[in-house]
C-alpha cells in the first residue's frame, strides 16, 4: 500500500491503477434533501403539508386565539409544491 498524506487526512491507496478506481468509487443516485424533508411532509393524497410561520417564539405577545390558530399544518400553496416534491424524490 501506498500512503499519500495531504494536508489533513492519511489516505492509502494499493498500487495498481485498476484497484483503485474500485477503492474510490462513490454511489451515484438521486438524493433527498434533507433540510426540505425536516420542514415538509407529503400526505397520502399528495398534497404538501408545512407548519404555521409565527409560531417560534414571542408567544406571549400574541392572543391565545391567535397562538390555538397557529398549530397544526397547512397545506402549502400549489406553485410552492412542485418545487418541494422535487427535493423529495422517493415521498411521492
Amino acid at each position: 500500500m501506498a500512503c499519500v498524506t495531504p494536508v489533513g487526512f492519511l489516505y492509502c491507496a494499493p498500487f495498481s491503477e485498476e484497484k483503485s478506481k474500485k477503492f474510490m468509487r462513490r454511489p451515484k443516485g438521486i438524493k433527498t434533501k434533507k433540510s426540505v424533508a425536516k420542514r415538509f411532509k407529503i400526505t397520502g393524497t399528495g398534497k404538501v403539508m408545512r407548519s404555521s410561520a409565527g409560531r417560534r417564539h414571542l408567544c406571549q405577545g400574541k392572543s391565545p386565539k391567535r397562538r390555538r390558530d397557529l398549530r397544526g399544518s397547512t397545506a402549502v400553496h400549489s406553485t410552492d409544491a412542485y418545487r418541494i416534491t422535487q427535493n423529495l424524490p422517493f415521498s411521492h
